[in-house]
């Protein structure tokens, strides 16, 4: 009975941390995400203005 607790914890530790690092790469992951749109839509807007485009 004591090594299938003892399995027990192992496992729950072992799946809290997956958890953690998932999300952890997740957000990272969205971060550079975001980073790499913005970075798109900057590039956009002055390509728009060094070519002269009328904002109307």
């Amino acid at each position: 009975m004591k090594a299938i607790l003892l399995l027990k914890n192992i496992y729950e530790e072992a799946f809290r941390n997956l958890g953690n690092f998932l999300v952890k790469n997740f957000f990272k992951a969205f971060a550079w995400f975001s980073f790499g749109m913005f970075a798109v839509v900057v590039y956009a807007f002055v390509f728009r203005l060094i070519t002269g485009f009328p904002f109307d």
